[in-house]
Order: structure tokens, then sequence, then C-alpha cells
């Protein structure tokens, strides 16, 4: 008997009828002609054409809304019946197993739209002039709750006492938070209730008490403070110059809620809302609750508060660039540009070893890492040649260009002068090869601009004691004396930790990375590694660099 043609698919019944003008074909020609009859086929066309056409003229629309009643209804009759045949019995079966009562429970609550949140009715004679509310339930999560403070974190929102009404507000909305995600809490939203239970003549800490008493949904009763929404998250990022422990800040509104980070982390601020605390994430972090940092204008005050109050930092207040006070730093991805290397200037305490690693460095591969031949006012000797060991230039001319801004370092010797030219180094940059110097670390502020964009590494020494012993142990030959060749003395050695210490103070905010000089051979190692991910990796620059 065949199956009735009347609901089939109008494709599919063009389809067989061009089949059966096909005059052989054998066991094929059967097959797919038994297949395009076939129910389960012209079925599954159906949903595909009901899926192609959603968005379009047709939707989805249930055909029952109370499925699993009439499964009830069905169970009834079926009782009634006497077991007559095997498919009886499994149909009985199947309409009792749990999973299958599941769906058809799950799919009235699709169809009756019961997944929407239920708010109690406005009583009948509710006053019209009552303040507007509005009730929002949220899943308690692990997310901090807080101690008793000014401000308390509530499922990633904080709360406080308003100064001038005495009642309970949402003081912040952490980005990320379930408060943010729900878009249902503002800033300035008034509590009432939670739940069910009224926070009139409660303090903050009585609210939280409630909190952490609570199991599962909290249910929040709130005037809504009719001002602004929830406001959009930033883009900018920041390197932060300076270490952060939450905990150990005596002024953060709650410590609970604090981001803490580490010198040279990057931050996405995502919330610049609040003058004093800035919302923060940590770049790269899989949480995305934001925390609370301090903001750029109440570290600046710190920094400089504690600079004035300690007697200990005098001497480096006196050079300090008040221009720069290091705190954040607005940072974007630099990416590597082929035949564009960033230049790698070493920079650190005379007698530390940056010029020797600089040497090493280029011994590794002369064609690649290069160093710019310094110019000189002094006269050429019979055994130099011009452009080798120097480039050999007039005292005038050198003094012009000094005048001129084109050097980015310079000096005086013996009453001839000797320094390295911006030009010199765009030249090797342009080049293709990777330029490395090894400057005086005043020369920084003439290098790190957006034109060289150079990557910066401080080379640190070990302590007092470990630098004395690695040096003597290498037999490391003074760099503070050029007329002889000797040991250093104690005093040296206690003048390059002195010296590291203060360029540490004043330029570390400029440093990319830390290479410590305890072992030759290992620092070499670093900075190799530091060389390859310059030319390789995209890299955290000031974001002017990129703009």
């Amino acid at each position: 008997m065949e199956a009735s043609t009347d609901n089939w698919d109008p494709a599919l019944t063009r389809l067989l009828a061009s089949l059966k003008e096909v005059q052989s074909g054998g066991e094929d020609l059967a097959f797919l002609s038994e297949l395009l009859q076939s129910k389960q086929l012209n079925a599954l066309v159906q949903v595909h054409n009901k899926i192609v056409a959603k968005g379009k003229d047709d939707k989805f629309y249930p055909l029952l809304s109370n499925a699993m009643q009439v499964t009830l209804e069905v169970l009834d009759l079926l009782g009634e019946m006497v077991a007559s045949s095997k498919e009886y019995e499994e149909l009985l079966g199947l309409l009792q197993k749990p999973h299958f009562q599941a769906i058809l429970c799950t799919h009235d609550a699709v169809a009756q739209k019961d997944y929407y949140p239920h708010l109690p009715d406005i009583p009948p004679d509710a006053d019209e002039e009552e303040e507007t509310v509005k009730i929002v339930q949220l899943v308690k999560s692990d997310e901090p709750l807080g101690g008793a403070q000014s401000a308390e974190p509530i499922v990633g929102a904080t709360i406080k006492t308003d100064e001038e009404t005495g009642k309970i507000v949402i003081a912040r909305v952490m980005h990320g938070g379930a408060a943010d995600r729900s878009g249902l809490i503002h800033a300035g939203d008034e509590v009432i209730e939670v739940n069910g239970i009224s926070v009139e003549n409660k303090t903050p800490a009585d609210v939280l008490a409630i909190l952490q008493s609570s199991e599962g949904t909290i249910t929040f009763k709130l005037v809504p403070s009719f001002g602004k929404g929830g406001s959009r998250e930033s883009k900018v990022r920041v390197r932060a110059l300076f270490n952060y422990h939450s905990s150990e800040d005596p002024y953060i509104p709650c410590k609970e809620a604090g981001l803490n980070f580490r010198k040279g982390d990057v931050l996405h601020i995502v919330s610049q809302d609040d003058a004093y605390w800035w919302q923060a994430r940590r770049e790269g972090d899989k949480v995305m609750r934001a925390g609370l940092i301090p903001s750029r204008a109440l570290q600046e005050g710190r920094i400089i508060h504690e600079r004035q109050s300690d007697p200990q930092t005098m001497d480096e207040n006196d050079d300090f660039d008040r221009e720069m006070i290091p705190t954040y730093e607005e940072v974007a991805r630099l990416y590597p540009r082929p035949g564009l290397v960033r230049p790698i200037v070493l920079v650190g305490a005379p007698g530390v070893g940056r010029n020797e690693l600089r040497r090493r460095l280029v011994a590794t591969d002369p064609e690649k890492f290069v160093t710019p031949v310094p110019f000189t006012s002094r006269t050429l000797k019979p055994s130099e040649q011009n452009g080798k060991e120097y480039v050999f230039v007039s005292r005038e001319k050198m003094e012009q260009d000094i005048a001129d801004g084109k050097f980015i370092e310079h000096g005086e010797y013996k009453g001839n002068l000797y320094g390295t030219s911006a030009e010199s180094v765009e030249s090797i940059v342009n080049s293709g090869r990777v330029c490395v110097i090894s400057p005086h670390w005043q020369a920084l502020k003439m290098l790190r601009t957006p034109r060289l964009r150079p990557y910066i590494v401080f080379i640190k020494p070990p302590p007092l004691e470990k630098l004395t012993e690695t040096r003597t142990a290498a037999n490391a030959r003074s760099t503070f004396d050029k007329e002889s060749s000797r040991a250093f003395t104690e005093e040296e050695f206690s003048d390059i930790i002195r010296s590291s210490n203060r360029i540490n103070f004043l330029y570390g905010y400029m440093f990319d990375e830390e290479i410590l000089n305890e072992d030759l051979a290992s620092a070499l190692s670093q900075l190799m590694k530091a060389a390859w991910k310059v030319q390789s990796e995209p890299l955290w620059v000031p974001a002017s660099w990129v703009q």
C-alpha cells in the first residue's frame, strides 16, 4: 500500500515523477524510488524547510501548551485497557520515562513562556503617587561579599549609606559582575528590601548579614535612581608602573573588591567614572568581573606625598621629572613589521656590565646585530679609518649638531667630544638589522620616542655581596679607571648598587624588561630571548607609538 502523497514535499514529488520516466535503473532506481516515498525522509525535509523559512515569513508556534497534561490523559486511557500487544507495552513504558516527561514539561514551559520572572501583582488599591520600584532577582555566586566597610560587594555591586538621606543605596556596579550582566541594577538605586526583609534603619553590615545567610536566588526591591544606565566599557589599556595590594590600602572603599597587580602588568581599565577609584581587569584574565584600583590622580597624590615626607628620596626628588609621576601609562600593542626592527637599548649603572653584554650579543651574529659608529671631534690617528672606529667631524660641526638635537647622547673626554647620532640609529633600523646600543641613562628621554620606539632593557646588578663575589671570581677589570687595568674597589661596587637604585627610581617606568647580571652567560641568554621577542611578538608600547 502506497503512502499518501497529500503532504509530500513538492521538490521530492517532482524528483519522484522524473525517476518514473527513467526506463531502466535496476536495483538502484528501485531503492531511490522507495527512499523518496518514505515518511521519514519527507518528515526530515519538512523540518529542514521550517528551519530555512525561520526569520522570513514563517515562525515557529507550539501546537500545544499542555503536552504533559495530554500525556497524563493518554496514560489514564492506556491504564483502562487490557494489554494486547508489544506496541502497547512499549508505548506505556515510553510515556512513563522521567526523561520523556521532563522534555514535555520543558516544552510546556517554553510554550507558555513560563521562563520569565514572576513579579508580584500590583494591589488594586495602590496609590498612583507611590514611588516606582523594581524587583530584581540575581543568583548568588562566589563573588566576594566583603566585610563591614562603607561599601559592600553584592553579587557584583557595592552599597553604602547615603550621607544625606541615611538610606542604603547602590554605590557602584562592578563591570562583569552579576549585577552588571543583569542590566537592571545601577549606581544610585535605593535598596528597600532584600529577600523580603526591609533594610530601613539598617547599616551596610546588616545588609551583608542578610546576604550571607541567603541561599540561591537573592531578590532586591529597589527604587530606581533614574540616572544614567550602565556605562559602556572603555577600551583603555594601561601598564602599571607600581605594585598594588588592596589589603594594604587603608582607603579603598572595600578591600575584597580590590584588584591586586604588580609593576609591569597590563590592565584593562573598564570604567573611569569615579575620580578616585577606577574599575579594571588584568589583561588576559578569564575572570570578567572588574576590581577597584586607585585612579591616576589618587596615586599621583600619594606618590608626591610619600616622596616629600621620606628624607631618603630627597636627592632623587631633585632630579625627578615632575611631568611623569609613575602611575599608569596608556599602552597599545605594536606588531612586528618585516624589515623594521625596534632598537635594543641596554641601560644600567656604570660598571654593571651593559657594554660587555652589548659586545657579546653583537658577536653572536654581527650581520644581524649592529652598533652605530660613534662620532668624535678628535683628530684621526694614522691607524684609524674614518667611519670604522669613529666618524670624525670638526668640533664646530659636532657642537652645532648637538645644539640641533641630532645626538641621542654626547660627552666630553680630554677636550674631545664623543656622541651617538639619532640618524645613525635610524639608518640601522631602516636597513632591517637590529640596532643595539648601551647609552648613558640620561639619554633615555631622547631615545624613548615614537620615532625610534626602542625596547629598553635595564641591566640590574645582584646584591652587593654577590656582586663582589662574582666580579672578583671573574677577575673583572674596573670601568671607572680608563688609564689603567685594575680590579674594582669595594667603594666602586657600592657605587654600582647606589647608581643602579637611582636609575631605577628615576626612570624605571621606561623599562620594558629587567635582566639581572649575576652570571654573564645567563644574562646573555636572557638578552638573546628578549632580542628574539622584539622581532617576532606583538608587544605593549606607549599608545602614542601606534596612533
